[in-house]
């Protein structure tokens, strides 16, 4: 069973030496994930891929079914999730093409469910650092061993609801807050990891300015398609790099991994 995990676009199944690749359906007691999950070897390392929003990208974020998507990892026996999301730039030296490691959120949806325990089933987990910090860590050995991404170490994530964009007011109040860079997806995938005891971290590529910047024109979908497509070689070399060293760890099991009872 596959004990590495990757979220993001459709893109991503293609990597570079993948094998044995074959699709698996799930259904969860949440309903269906996204997508079928693509499942394959690379370089002896099992890995389950699943598209966020679906191949064609037909899910909007706030249907996005991130409890199913979650639960299905966890049927796979995932115990790592490598999540990939673009998002906008709400700070200048983070230029469109850069590779963000983000280490908090800031939660402004209002529309999805974000939590397995209803129902009568009450659960509390730890959230003060919500994603794996030893994940986060081979993200970034993975990164500085590519001589062609620049990245940027930390950083918080607002999480808006979408599918619209900000307005120039929402978007100058979340730099003021220090955001870093803005999304619509990966907050509730990171409350669901947790949940689950699956440790998850993420690397954000930055698509655009969002629309705060005066002399930048505002993010429009061709230009958020245009520079996410632009990076998609360097997310596969990332994540490709990332699930090597991942299957290399050895010792305890990160904090994420026993969230429940730790």
């Amino acid at each position: 069973m596959p004990k590495i995990g990757v979220i993001g676009g459709s893109g991503l199944y293609n990597l570079e030496g993948i094998e044995n690749v074959k699709e698996v359906s799930l259904d969860t007691a949440f309903g269906k994930p996204s997508d079928n999950y693509i499942v394959g070897t690379l370089n002896g390392v099992e890995v389950a891929f699943l598209s966020r929003h679906g191949r064609g990208h037909v899910v909007n974020p706030s249907e996005v079914n991130y409890r199913a998507n979650i639960m299905g990892m966890k049927m796979l026996g995932v115990e790592w999730i490598i999540s990939v999301t673009a998002c906008g730039s709400l700070q200048e030296e983070i230029v469109p093409g850069h590779m963000v490691i983000i280490d908090q959120f800031i939660d402004r949806t209002v529309q999805r469910p974000a939590t397995f325990f209803e129902k009568g089933i009450v659960g509390h987990v730890p959230f003060a650092r919500p994603l794996c910090d030893v994940l986060r860590g081979y993200l970034k050995q993975a990164c500085e061993s590519l001589d062609e991404v620049t990245y940027h170490w930390g950083g918080i994530y607002v999480n808006m609801e979408g599918p619209a964009f900000s307005t120039e007011a929402e978007s100058n109040m979340h730099r003021s807050w220090g955001a870093k860079v803005i999304g619509m997806t990966n907050m509730t995938e990171a409350r669901l990891a947790r949940e689950a005891e699956i440790s998850l971290a993420t690397i954000s590529m930055a698509t655009d300015y969002d629309c705060w910047r005066q002399g930048h024109e505002s993010v429009t979908v061709e230009q958020v398609m245009k520079t996410a497509a632009s990076n998609v070689e360097k997310a596969k070399r990332i994540v490709a790099e990332t699930i090597q060293l991942v299957s290399k760890h050895s010792g305890e099991k990160p904090p994420a991994q026993n969230a429940l009872f730790g």
